[in-house]
């Protein structure tokens, strides 16, 4: 698992309009017009993304999804390859950590997977597919 990096931090809103708000309070320079959007990403300095999904939009890939009572948000770390995600989900779960989602190849164009933290935090596993791959 050298090729895992820490890439993008996940925020499940049932809003999304006020949390983009409470963001740009805080200084984010988020896109206009995207308070409609049912995904959200800004590049922080550094290269680290922060993005917020609507429960819809969770609940479309995970129909599982359900708000708890706090601890919305996931980790994401992207890998090198394909081949990596199906081999760090196997080395997790292999290693006792519940597996929520088995690796798949999304329709947004990654190969993608979670394992849950000992928390029960979501910890998401992907790359980037190429197209027509």
């Amino acid at each position: 698992m050298n090729a895992l990096r820490l890439d993008l931090i996940g925020l499940v809103v049932s809003d999304m309009a006020a949390s983009l708000a409470f963001y740009r309070r805080l200084g984010l320079d988020l896109p206009a017009g995207a308070e409609d959007a049912p995904h959200v990403e800004v590049v922080l300095p550094g290269g680290l993304r922060l993005a917020w999904d609507t429960e819809e939009s969770v609940r479309s890939f995970d129909p599982s999804y359900r708000r708890g009572d706090g601890g919305r948000g996931e980790l994401a770390f992207r890998c090198g390859t394909a081949a990596e995600v199906d081999a760090a989900y196997a080395e997790l779960t292999g290693a006792g950590h519940t597996g929520h989602l088995a690796p798949w190849d999304a329709v947004w164009g990654q190969r993608y997977a979670v394992v849950l933290d000992p928390d029960g935090y979501g910890v998401s596993l992907f790359a980037d597919v190429p197209s027509g791959a």
